[in-house]
């Protein structure tokens, strides 16, 4: 036979995994959204950088090296965050299936 307090403490339970289950995956977004944030603010000041440079450029050769170094240090940046952005998704991966797995018993 059921007790009430047995229900209780089964749904007490349930509840408590259920909110870590949400503040886990809520952390996990959060450093994602905030690594996307902060690389599109990167990407803005290197432009910004890029452009102003740019417009000091009295040569042609000036300009075609400003572009280059600028080509170059853009994908190294993007390579770098990608790579960054991917790891904290497979990180929220993980998670959200150890949440889900049925621990061996």
């Amino acid at each position: 036979m059921f007790k009430v307090e047995d229900m209780q403490s089964y749904g007490k339970e349930q509840f408590e995994q259920a909110v870590a289950s949400a503040t886990s995956m809520q952390n996990g977004l959060q450093a994602i959204a905030s690594a996307y944030g902060d690389y599109t603010k990167k990407s803005f000041e290197d432009t910004k950088s890029f452009v102003e440079k740019l417009s000091g450029v009295k040569s042609l050769d000036k300009a075609l090296e400003a572009q280059t170094d600028f080509a170059r240090s853009s994908y190294e940046t993007f390579v770098a965050e990608s790579q960054k952005i991917a790891g904290l998704y497979s990180d929220l991966a993980k998670t959200i299936v150890a949440k889900f797995t049925p621990a061996a018993q």
